[in-house]
């Protein structure tokens, strides 16, 4: 179905080559992965797939790639519409209607198929992603995960032979992302859909997957086979590295049945309190025919990933949040919200697409007036609250980090930052290389991935040092070693006494580096308390890890590797 043979891709701007002589053959009706760390250019080969690249990227292509018999270089996208269906890392780019149901229908309309056709596929689309609410809402309206639904069903309604997906499930809440891929699964196998992937989540999705395609040495094979030499994998590889079981498991299940030893090991034992942050740790003696299997992957997948202290001390909260009620238009976003955040605490809020945590955020920086209750921040109100002196106490990273980046290059952007937090010049550009190694001075943040996006604006927001410090998704597009820097760095700032409050789907994340999760669902609190009591009493929001280890209490691998 798909052929690469000995593809390069090159942009003006790199010194190297971002693809070089990729040979591969994907066969028609498989799933494939792709994995590797940030930058290696799965999304390059994406859009060469689906003729983005070089006919919209630019750059310069050399090789042949095929898909179904057509030459992406002498078929532009437009003329592979019916064939390959493509959804990028950034959903709302696609949007070209303004109310769900058109935009499902928008791409049946340019292919030209009856009427009667595409209403069946839209409904068919709107059940299977759990559209059918939403089907007469404005786009604008919706959350970001509502969004990435729309966008992968406004591809799915033509029933392209391709599907081209670039973070399909890094704004969806779990359970949203389990019923995705299943979609994806049953077109595969029942419809013989072509699916190349992309995807840092690896926990959500090396299960699915028929093959695994590791950059940038182009090397495809079963997934377990290329889980055991890949320097990025999900938890549940990383606890199989750990303990030695060769091979591999994949899933929480396959993981179960071979932990019988494993936990009969940790039996009696507990997860310690963290060490300070950054703070170097061995890896431990280990336990008897555990030590097997360990690699410089796992090691540098444990490096520094500790489990967090929660402050000890009773202090005055910094962010307080009492009967907190938002109404947007005639949807009650939030009712009867109560939340406290004290200095050094992080926490998360979870829950579903549409909860209401974003609207909770934006409330707190003072993007929102609230409806009822009150909101306070070091004892100001942040909607009536003059931006400049609000800037200096709370600051917020959209699940859009596009919003806060205005100027041309990278350089310019932290200059910026640095004059309006009144900080030392060069100040942000150190906070840029620390999450964002290697990036150069005069590249533009649009030509950034969107991980490389969100690690620049969370260095423009920590700039000015804000006490509290509010995240909306921010590992969206990280890899694993990207988010490992994130933590790290989160730490530090929790340590010297900021509140951290990041609204995530990603339970990994939470496990790791929060002192309590709240779970919000249809604007209400409905959980609040230590992590580990909630994530795992909540199927939906437990870590791997913990899936695996039941009913003992682990949350990371990190910990068992300490106890171990």
């Amino acid at each position: 179905m798909i052929r690469f043979e000995n593809v390069s891709v090159r942009y003006e701007e790199d010194a190297e080559p971002t693809l070089r002589n990729v040979n591969l053959t994907v066969p028609e009706g498989e799933l494939v992965l792709l994995v590797g760390p940030s930058g290696v250019g799965k999304s390059t080969l994406l859009g060469a797939v689906s003729g983005l690249v070089p006919h919209f990227t630019g750059g310069t292509l050399t090789g042949r790639v095929t898909v179904d018999g057509r030459d992406t270089r002498t078929h532009p996208p437009r003329e592979l519409a019916d064939l390959v269906g493509t959804v990028g890392q950034d959903p709302s780019a696609h949007f070209v209607t303004d109310t769900v149901e058109d935009e499902l229908a928008y791409g049946m309309e340019s292919l030209g198929l009856a009427p009667g056709v595409m209403r069946r596929r839209v409904e068919e689309t709107l059940d299977l992603l759990g559209l059918a609410e939403l089907r007469d809402r404005p786009i604008a309206t919706l959350s970001g995960g509502q969004r990435q639904r729309v966008a992968i069903g406004s591809v799915l309604t033509p029933h392209p032979k391709v599907l081209v997906l670039d973070e399909p499930t890094s704004a969806l809440d779990p359970s949203a992302a389990e019923d995705v891929l299943a979609v994806l699964q049953r077109l595969v196998h029942d419809l013989g859909t072509t699916v190349l992937l992309a995807e840092h989540r690896l926990e959500r999705v090396v299960q699915y997957a028929d093959q695994v395609l590791l950059l940038p040495d182009a090397v495809m094979g079963p997934p377990a086979e290329i889980m055991s030499v890949s320097p990025v994998h999900p938890p549940v590889v990383a606890l199989g590295r750990l303990a030695g079981w060769d091979p591999l498991p994949l899933t929480v299940r396959d993981a179960r049945r071979r932990a019988g030893e494993l936990k009969a090991h940790l039996e009696g034992r507990f997860p310690n309190p963290a060490p300070p942050a950054f703070e170097a740790r061995g890896s431990g003696g280990g336990a008897p025919g555990f030590g097997k299997g360990r690699d410089r992957g796992l090691s540098l997948f444990l490096r520094r990933r500790t489990r967090p202290t929660a402050p000890t001390t009773p202090t005055t909260p910094l962010a307080n949040v009492t009967a907190l009620g938002v109404r947007r238009g005639r949807v009650e976003a939030l009712r009867r919200v109560d939340l406290q955040v004290a200095p050094g605490e992080t926490v998360a809020l979870m829950g579903r697409n549409g909860a209401g945590k974003s609207t909770l955020l934006s409330t707190l920086v003072g993007m929102i007036e609230p409806t009822a209750g009150t909101v306070r921040i070091a004892g100001l109100a942040p909607h009536s609250t003059a931006p400049r002196e609000l800037i200096r106490q709370v600051g917020l990273v959209p699940q859009e980090p596009r919003d806060l980046l205005y100027a041309d290059t990278v350089a310019a952007e932290c200059a910026a930052a640095d004059a309006d937090a009144g900080a030392t010049p060069g100040t942000c550009r150190a906070l840029v290389e620390e999450l964002l190694p290697g990036v150069a001075d005069d590249t533009h943040p649009r030509d950034l991935s969107e991980g490389q996006r969100l690690a620049l604006a969370l260095a423009v927001v920590l700039t000015g040092r804000p006490p509290l410090l509010l995240l909306d998704e921010p590992t969206r597009g990280l890899d694993y070693a990207a988010k490992s820097r994130l933590v790290a760095h989160l730490r530090t700032l929790a340590a010297d006494g900021h509140a951290i409050v990041l609204a995530t789907h990603d339970v990994e994340l939470a496990a790791e580096l929060a002192h309590r999760v709240v779970i919000i669902a249809d604007g209400e609190v409905v959980a609040d308390g230590p992590t580990a009591e909630v994530v795992v009493s909540s199927p939906a929001f437990s870590p791997q890890v913990a899936k695996i280890l039941a009913p003992q209490p682990w949350l990371t691998v990190e910990q068992v590797e300490a106890a171990l």
